[in-house]
């Protein structure tokens, strides 16, 4: 396992981190016995960042079953926000009162980042101001050592690095071979304020795997991204390489994160990612992959609020027309 800076907060994490939302039952269920196996694998394997949230079922739960034996340097990461598919409440008292009940679910005092979840689903203004404040005033109190938010679009991600004293971010497919804007776009901005930037959606939240070839269409992901990505997998199966591994090497060893987020029950998936931070790359597999890469405008999805879509700074320094970068 490699370990490198969490932004300024003077702790090390994990290249790999591990997520909990497939330990939680969100994509089907899983038995509390093969959770547990899967937690502590992560952990032999070198992992200190466990991520999980109040949304994700009842991984909160499962996870506090195990708090006794976790070793006192693994990092537990939660959020709060995000009640349900389009359910939220980023208020004051409801931020309060999810971390309250995630950590009596944890059976912990405090917890070491405590995040405000996929806020993109919502008017940013009360987010970036009182919501920004509830966390803080939870920080003071000790309730949580670090604090953040979660985000998917770029526009939305860099206004909370530039606008708010976050200590931590997590941005969804924006460091993987389909689209490399986070090391481009937001680690220049997380190095000059301290912030520790953490990626999530190696493969593109299920899109760079063998399987795509026989997809025609994805909930979140654009016509644009789909198809580069089938033709992605495509190359790489022509040269005898799993589009999915080489997207977890490329996130893993050329994209500039603290650490990976990878969510999965599986022993296999998860040695398998690991195994990916010093595998050597497949160098004409990668060029081949990469070759298929759009440009930043287009490899854009949008998800969210469209009012929160402002790519006014990309349209500054670009000739194309604003329009262009939503890549519909």
């Amino acid at each position: 396992m490699e370990y490198r800076p969490f932004g300024s907060t003077g702790i090390d994490v994990s290249a790999v981190s591990f997520g909990t939302a497939p330990l939680g039952g969100l994509f089907g269920p899983v038995p509390f016995e093969q959770a547990r196996e899967a937690v502590f694998a992560a952990v032999d394997l070198g992992v200190n960042l466990i991520d999980t949230s109040s949304y994700y079922g009842d991984a909160e739960e499962r996870l506090g079953r195990m708090t006794g034996e976790l070793p006192g340097d693994v990092l537990l990461a939660t959020k709060a926000g995000r009640l349900g598919w389009d359910e939220f409440d980023f208020s004051r008292e409801g931020i309060r009162r999810s971390l309250e009940r995630s950590l009596r679910l944890l059976g912990r005092d405090s917890v070491d980042v405590f995040q405000l979840h996929d806020i993109d689903f919502r008017p940013l203004d009360p987010i970036l101001g009182e919501a920004c404040e509830a966390l803080q005033e939870l920080k003071r109190e000790g309730k949580c050592r670090f604090v953040g938010m979660t985000c998917y679009s770029l526009p939305t991600t860099r206004r909370v690095m530039l606008e708010t004293d976050v200590d931590v971010v997590l941005n969804y497919a924006h460091g993987t071979l389909l689209d490399d804007s986070l090391t481009a776009e937001l680690a220049p901005i997380a190095r000059e304020r301290g912030i520790a930037l953490m990626n999530a959606a190696a493969v593109s939240l299920g899109i760079l795997v063998p399987g795509v070839v026989e997809r025609t269409e994805h909930n979140i992901a654009s016509g644009a991204s789909l198809a580069a990505a089938q033709r992605m997998a495509r190359s790489a199966a022509e040269r005898g390489v799993d589009i999915a591994f080489l997207a977890n090497q490329y996130a893993l060893q050329r994209v500039d994160a603290a650490t990976t987020v990878v969510g999965t029950t599986s022993l296999a998936h998860l040695r398998s990612a690991v195994d990916a931070l010093s595998a050597p790359i497949d160098a004409e597999a990668l060029a081949a992959a990469l070759a298929h890469r759009l440009p930043l405008a287009e490899q854009q999805w949008v998800v969210g609020l469209p009012e929160n879509e402002d790519w006014s700074w990309l349209a500054e320094r670009s000739s194309g027309p604003q329009a262009a970068a939503t890549g519909n």
